[in-house]
């Protein structure tokens, strides 16, 4: 008896230092079977029973010409298991997911690489695909202001995952570009900026959704009447015609508070004639005038990656019609508008 119970407690021993220095299990639980070109994808790896280890780290092959987008992957614990996933783009069409060392406590342990096929995503014309895929896509909000006599700039905020949102284009838009561009795991982030005529009040385009493996419509208004605005920024250098009806108002004010002080000689209506005035002579000022460098590239619009309308010919002197953020709006020549990098004014 004694024996047996001997036995059964050396068994059980056994057991739980087996169970204690289990080694922990890695392997990929999910590759995608196919993805299109451009197209943000998740790999995910697989820690079996490691809910007491520390975080292993991971180590693609440097060699390789794919790399995740963030070194740090997601991680997910459900229950003694625990989900790591990269976020990878597929750039080329000889996509191979590369090899992977993943080192913990006990050992370092290698999972082979895969290849993963590479499709061609064609949309229909009428679909205006603008080129994202994503597993979920949204306009927070939209932001209209004048660009010139005959167009809008709109801004859209976006936020989207698993998206390859640096990559938007949308079809037909005079001039659209990415900026602000953020990402952080499967979340995306970014503002969308095109120049669309001012007559028109709505703009409609789609992106592909992986989830439902369908193109799904977006649609953006335009027009001022319907607008979603969060800031308006005013980039027309000439006259609004909400310009013009203050100058107007003020200069009513202007005759009717003269008239009171001379009707009634109270100083308080000649003290509302001076603010007037003041006020109306910063409509009628003179403008800054700012020094242009020679060869300056003058930009269709005030961000970073904008088109370059043309390039100043010479060093010039031309009054500033406009100042938003590290740009100055200038009128090179009759009828050619642009914007100039305050890196690109005189340095003397």
């Amino acid at each position: 008896m004694r024996f047996r119970r001997l036995f059964a407690a050396i068994l059980l021993l056994s057991l739980g230092a087996g169970a204690l220095f289990a080694q922990v299990e890695y392997r990929f639980s999910y590759i995608p079977k196919r993805v299109y070109l451009h197209q943000v994808f998740p790999v995910t790896v697989l820690a079996v029973e490691a809910e007491k280890q520390k975080p292993p780290t991971f180590r693609f092959d440097p060699r390789s010409d794919l790399h995740p987008l963030e070194k740090k992957p997601l991680k997910v614990v459900n229950g003694n298991d625990i989900f790591y996933t990269f976020y990878f783009k597929a750039e080329r069409r000889d996509l191979r997911i590369p090899d992977l060392w993943i080192q913990d406590e006990d050992r370092t342990v290698k999972l082979p690489g895969q290849s993963v096929p590479v499709a061609e995503l064609q949309a229909p014309p009428e679909d205006r695909f603008c080129g994202v895929i994503a597993s979920d896509f949204k306009v927070k909000t939209s932001q209209v202001s004048t660009f010139d006599d005959k167009n809008n700039l709109v801004y859209l905020n976006l936020v989207a995952h698993e998206a390859n949102l640096e990559d938007m284009r949308i079809p037909g838009v005079v001039e659209g570009g990415v900026e602000k561009f953020q990402r952080k795991g499967a979340l995306a982030r970014a503002e969308y900026y095109f120049v669309i005529p001012a007559n028109v009040g709505e703009v409609r385009f789609s992106y592909y959704n992986s989830i439902k493996q369908q193109f799904l419509p977006i649609q953006v208004t335009t027009s001022y009447e319907h607008k979603n605005v969060a800031a308006q920024v005013e980039l027309n250098p000439k006259d609004s015609g909400f310009d013009k009806l203050k100058k107007y108002t003020f200069i009513a004010l202007s005759l009717f508070f003269l008239l009171m002080f001379l009707f009634s000689r109270d100083l308080f209506y000649l003290i509302l004639l001076a603010v007037t005035l003041v006020t109306l002579f910063t409509f009628y000022a003179p403008l800054k005038k700012i020094c242009v460098q020679e060869g300056a590239p003058l930009y269709i619009l005030p961000v970073p990656n904008s088109t370059i309308g043309t390039r100043i010919s010479k060093r010039i002197k031309t009054p500033l019609l406009h100042k938003y953020r590290n740009f100055n709006k200038i009128e090179y020549q009759h009828g050619i508008t642009g914007w100039i990098k305050d890196e690109d004014l005189c340095k003397d």
